[in-house]
């Protein structure tokens, strides 16, 4: 019976990985699909005719929409806006409190790289499931700013998400 509980939950650990790197795929694989139409609208601009040029338009337009449904597929099975209800029903929570950093504030983006000291030990989120956060990838870390929360990857430094005014 032991082996049975631990197998499971093994495989419940497991799942969520694959499922992200699926994801994942998929998205880098609809952004090399819009790349590749945009490479073939610009052609057409270049040589075709006003036939092609509204196909190709038609094709990024495609390709753009599927990269939408995609990247919402995602955040909705990740649960990207779950910790919203949740922040309403316990309030105390999410309570700001005495929290201060020794540097600025700066409403920071996906894709900037920032430096250590934004993201060190001491700024770490030790525990995101108990604000509903989704959960956080390997060499990734939900780090608090101020009232922001950043899903920082920690190896480069690089800011991959940012959920405003998270705290109260």
């Amino acid at each position: 019976m032991r082996k049975l509980i631990l197998m499971t939950l093994m495989a419940a650990a497991a799942l969520p990985a694959a499922a992200s790197a699926q994801s994942e795929r998929e998205l880098r694989h609809d952004r090399r699909d819009i790349r590749q139409e945009q490479r073939e609208l610009n052609q057409a601009r270049r040589t075709g005719d006003r036939h092609d040029i509204r196909e190709e338009r038609r094709d990024v337009r495609e390709a753009r929409q599927e990269y939408r449904e995609d990247l919402n597929d995602r955040n909705r099975r990740w649960g990207r806006n779950d910790w919203n209800g949740w922040r309403n029903q316990n309030r105390s929570l999410y309570a700001r409190g005495n929290w201060r950093a020794p540097f600025r504030y700066y409403a920071f983006r996906p894709g900037v790289r920032i430096a250590t000291g934004y993201y060190g030990p001491r700024y770490f989120i030790a525990d995101p499931w108990r604000y509903r956060l989704p959960p956080a990838g390997y060499n990734q870390r939900w780090v608090r700013h101020y009232n922001d929360v950043l899903l920082v990857d920690v190896r480069r430094g690089i800011v991959i998400d940012v959920i405003r005014n998270f705290y109260w």
